[in-house]
């Protein structure tokens, strides 16, 4: 599923990966963990003029055409003010503002709202948190962004149009002979009705799937509850090394499109805790090159997830 180059340096072992399916690269120096860059959160915490925070929300929120805003449970969901896709929202995930840790009941009803506000939404859906400044957020408060467009993303659609053709040559869904290699692997970490592993080829630390056994937000209702569960424990686990910053993005085919041999995918990646720094851990090689630098091998990730929870 993947091919590995390694080099030995003077500080250790440089390895060049790539994935076979879609060509996609990265580059693990676990050396380089050793300069020790992310540092204890330096988290920001006042609720003064937060607009997503319980007496704030109503006001300074927009609403969909119908003057309503979305709610599932604490969640609230509403059109994105500055949208950057055809359907662009935005949802709330919990009236508290810097909570300690995540619910899984909590963010199953942000994940149904979100999934409810782009269920009208023609095209390629995705689901996506950028948690706390240091992975991107402008908001503080922890909230979801769901988008629709009529094409995918770059990223959504190597894998369709891979996965269309591993398909026709192979007679089965890449994704199920995925899981079935990675189930023996020391990247594996724990099943249910969402399997979870270590990305070989991870696009960021600690890069974390989850392959769904559907493919398009139509069909993810029976699966929102472990889905969030799933989320919520990795979250716990680098919450345990220490990482509070992250970024989740859940990928979904377009409707009417079951039988592909798609399978909708939750990606999940650690980012530097913020800090007074403005340090941040993408550079000219994630951003311009596409080619990610990692500190962590994946193989790694299976007995520290077994050693951290």
């Amino acid at each position: 599923m993947f091919t590995t180059r390694e080099i030995r340096t003077e500080r250790g072992v440089l390895q060049y990966r790539r994935e076979s399916l879609t060509g996609l690269r990265c580059r693990i120096s676990p050396a380089r963990i050793g300069r020790r860059i992310d540092t204890a959160p330096n988290l920001p915490s006042s609720r003064d003029g937060c607009p997503f925070c319980p007496g704030a929300v109503g006001s300074s929120t927009p609403t969909f055409a119908d003057g309503s805003r979305l709610r599932w449970g604490e969640s609230v969901t509403f059109p994105n003010l500055y949208p950057f896709a055809e359907r662009h929202v935005v949802t709330v995930i919990t009236r508290d503002h810097a909570p300690v840790g995540f619910d899984p009941r909590c963010l199953a009803d942000a994940i149904s709202g979100t999934a409810e506000g782009l269920a009208r939404s023609p095209g390629y859906a995705s689901i996506n948190w950028n948690c706390l400044p240091s992975a991107g957020a402008s908001i503080v408060h922890p909230h979801l962004q769901g988008i629709a467009d009529v094409e995918p993303t770059l990223l959504a659609g190597l894998y369709l149009s891979a996965g269309r053709r591993y398909l026709a040559d192979h007679g089965r869904p890449y994704w199920d002979d995925l899981i079935e290699r990675e189930r023996c692997s020391g990247r594996f970490l724990f099943e249910d009705e969402v399997f979870w592993s270590a990305n070989p080829v991870p696009l960021g630390e600690r890069e974390v799937r989850g392959i769904l056994p559907v493919s398009t937000l139509d069909e993810l209702e029976p699966y929102i509850e472990p889905l969030a569960d799933g989320i919520c424990r990795v979250i716990a686990f680098y919450r345990n090394l220490g990482t509070y910053a992250f970024n989740v993005s859940i990928f979904f085919d377009a409707p009417g499109t079951a039988g592909r041999g798609h399978r909708a995918f939750c990606s999940i990646i650690a980012r530097l805790n913020p800090n007074s720094l403005s340090m941040c851990d993408s550079a000219f090689m994630e951003r311009l090159h596409l080619e990610p630098v990692i500190l962590t091998l994946p193989e790694d990730l299976g007995a520290l997830f077994e050693e951290k929870n």
